[in-house]
């Protein structure tokens, strides 16, 4: 971090700080003494939780996470308040944002989309009620479209901001599955790219490139 800060074009970090679906669940590095030395560089931090995925999740790896039908919601805000127990252990204080990662699905099935909605509203429920801003990662033909569709149907407890993956796409935070006034101003993350190689200050890592407009991790 101190290596890029400065010689990079990066400004913010993405950290996976919980979930039972995260990748990496042994992090021995990742304390609240670092998340406090990052942030007191100059990083803004990204707090994201993988959690439960959807019943229609796409990819493969994840499907060992795929909830079932049963009380989405309740399972939701046991995993939203697992989120915020994460990022308080990290030192990360209330009026975070704290994103669920929520892989792509197949949303065009009914059912599938019902449930997964009401455990993204039950893991809001919960980011909100303990005084933290909840976001939402997908794919944005799956779930950011879903999530948009969602808005204009007039559902409750969506997210406070989005972070929609579209690595095909110029970076912008524009995007035809959100509506130009939908998680605007200020609410928006765009993954543009991703799985790329870069070196800056001597040091090579493999990353995600995003472009930030959202809120971030508060370490007082």
């Amino acid at each position: 971090m101190r290596a890029w800060h400065g010689t990079s074009p990066f400004g913010a970090v993405g950290v996976y700080i919980g979930g039972h679906g995260r990748a990496c669940p042994d992090q021995p590095n990742l304390t609240d003494s670092w998340v406090r030395s990052v942030d007191r560089m100059g990083w803004k931090v990204l707090p994201i939780y993988v959690g439960s995925q959807s019943p229609c999740v796409e990819a493969e790896r994840k499907r060992r996470y795929a909830m079932s039908h049963k009380a989405p919601g309740r399972r939701g805000e046991r995993e939203g308040r697992d989120a915020v127990a994460a990022a308080e252990k990290l030192g990360m204080a209330e009026h975070s944002a704290i994103y669920l990662d929520m892989e792509a699905y197949d949303n065009s099935s009914t059912r599938c989309a019902a449930t997964t909605l009401r455990f993204v509203q039950g893991w809001n429920r919960a980011v909100r009620k303990a005084g933290y801003h909840p976001g939402f990662y997908s794919s944005a033909n799956s779930g950011i479209a879903h999530m948009n569709g969602a808005r204009k149907a007039g559902s409750k407890d969506l997210p406070a901001a989005v972070w929609f993956a579209d690595w095909k796409a110029p970076a912008s935070l524009n995007h035809k599955y959100l509506d130009a006034g939908a998680w605007h101003p200020h609410r928006r993350i765009h993954q543009h790219d991703g799985n790329v190689t870069r070196t800056y200050g001597g040091r090579r890592l493999n990353i995600d490139r995003n472009l930030v407009d959202a809120p971030v991790a508060v370490v007082p």
